[in-house]
């Protein structure tokens, strides 16, 4: 899914300026392209992204202007241990991931269960918690039960 042009600034764009960054033509597009995502694009998929607006981005342009963006606290890198960092715009509100091994779909979520007993098992080991970062890793349910059928056939 290939982003559009806005005429808005997009908040990658405001941060960039709050933290004083020149913005180049090709900054502003790859920065409209990290704020519209709605996935965590790995640099080559922003790279594809991108030149779809700007045909001039170099892949080169991609990579140094994501690890300016990381650097500056803007976008946060994310390692899913698929061998591909893939990033996401930074913001004040709190998710997790749950990733499809078998896709690499990232599922952001939210759980007030979860947030609560974190905060019970750092109380529980002397600490106040300040900050986490949760991935959880699965397959399809479907996948499950074909690998329980087959154990069982092995039986």
């Amino acid at each position: 899914m290939a982003p559009t042009r806005q005429s808005q600034p997009s908040r990658i764009e405001h941060l960039c300026i709050e933290n004083g960054m020149k913005m180049t033509e090709q900054r502003r597009t790859i920065a409209r392209v990290l704020s519209q995502a709605t996935d965590h694009p790995d640099v080559e998929e922003v790279y594809d992204r991108a030149s779809a607006l700007d045909k001039r981005i170099s892949i080169a342009t991609v990579y140094r202007t994501v690890r300016l963006f990381e650097s500056a606290g803007i976008i946060e890198r994310h390692d899913f241990g698929n061998g591909r960092a893939r990033y996401e715009e930074i913001t004040d509100e709190h998710h997790d991931h749950l990733i499809n091994v078998n896709t690499d779909e990232v599922i952001e979520f939210t759980n007030v269960e979860i947030e609560a007993l974190q905060k019970i098992i750092a109380r529980k080991h002397g600490l106040r918690l300040v900050g986490h970062r949760l991935e959880l890793y699965g397959v399809p349910l479907d996948d499950c039960h074909a690998a329980d059928t087959e154990n069982e056939d092995e039986s």
